[in-house]
């Protein structure tokens, strides 16, 4: 009975290291984490280890890849990473080798979800007001919003955004839409009005929120700019929380600062960390996180689900799921 050789270069835990190797006696599961943390630190003689390693393996497990992984992993047929976007493991060898990529699309759903929606409760009740108001010792009524009869728009109808829509119809809210793979005007499970992607300045255009909820792709890089931006209403504000790349990060600064639109609920930046001189971090109108929105307590216990189904799926021979159109980006 041959083995598989299934290499994990993300600490998971000795609880899921089990569960990956009682899967079939012919897995042969080795942690390879702290050396690849190691190699990161770049420890004297970690990268020689893992060498040795990845040499022998058929499967990886990981949230990040080793550097080369494609020339230092001869025998590799099979990829998944604990991630939904792909884009940053793409480079030319990647995208040239025989090896399977497969994601874990699907598992963002809910908690990005929330995060979007906990933004457009922010800003209809102005929280990041109140925060200012607490610090300034300041007792000062004002008037709120509600989302209740708004329109958002969701640009990129995939787990996250139909989950996006189905929220905001909770809220009784308008769901617009675009998708890739729409030909024309229609409608869709909780979406109002579907359009295809060459008729994004008409979601843009009606939308009292625009979400990003986009792969990053050649197709999506500055996928909104000052166009797509002024495009907006004055009162409108965009979220994204697919990478930073899709935005004209300048045009974006400039629309704030000078409120083309009213503002911006940001995960995602073109350059992480954030520099320190960025404007984005003075803007009033601004609210953002440390690309976090998709973060859980159980991540790495639903990643590790995810993998479990599709290895068992690769041992019997059947279709993996998630497996990434490397063309497309996604």
């Amino acid at each position: 009975m041959e083995s598989v050789n299934v290499l994990i270069t993300s600490g998971i835990g000795d609880d899921r290291l089990q569960q990956i190797g009682g899967v079939s006696r012919r897995i042969k599961v080795t942690d390879g984490s702290a050396l690849f943390r190691a190699e990161q630190d770049r420890v004297a003689g970690a990268r020689e280890k893992l060498d040795v390693l990845l040499a022998e393996a058929e499967v990886l497990f990981a949230f990040r890849l080793p550097a080369g992984v494609i020339r230092r992993a001869p025998r590799l047929r099979w990829i998944q990473v604990m991630s939904a976007g792909v884009d940053r493991f793409l480079d030319a060898e990647m995208r040239g080798s025989p090896v399977v990529l497969t994601n874990v699309s699907g598992i963002h759903a809910t908690p990005i979800s929330e995060f979007i929606l906990g933004l457009m409760l922010m800003f209809v009740k102005q929280a990041p007001f109140c925060f200012q108001l607490k610090q300034e010792k300041k007792w000062q009524r004002f008037t709120l919003s509600v989302l209740h009869s708004k329109t958002v728009g969701i640009v990129g109808l995939g787990s996250i955004g139909r989950e996006v829509a189905r929220l905001a119809k909770a809220f009784r809210m308008k769901v617009l839409a675009t998708r890739r793979s729409a030909k024309r005007v229609g409608r869709g499970r909780y979406v109002d009005i579907m359009f295809p992607p060459d008729q994004l300045s008409d979601l843009l255009a009606q939308s009292d929120f625009v979400v990003l909820a986009v792969p990053f792709t050649p197709e999506t890089n500055g996928l909104i700019g000052e166009r797509e931006l002024r495009a907006m209403k004055s009162s409108a504000y965009l979220i994204n929380i697919g990478r930073g790349g899709i935005v004209d990060e300048a045009a974006l600064v400039r629309a704030l600062d000078e409120h083309w639109i009213a503002g911006a609920g940001l995960d995602v930046f073109a350059t992480e960390p954030l520099p320190a001189d960025s404007r984005l971090w003075e803007l009033p109108n601004v609210i953002f996180s440390p690309h976090i929105a998709g973060s859980m307590e159980d991540y790495a216990t639903q990643a590790t689900e995810l993998f479990l189904e599709n290895l068992k799926r690769y041992l019997d021979g059947k279709k993996l799921l998630n497996v990434v159109d490397k063309k497309r980006g996604y």
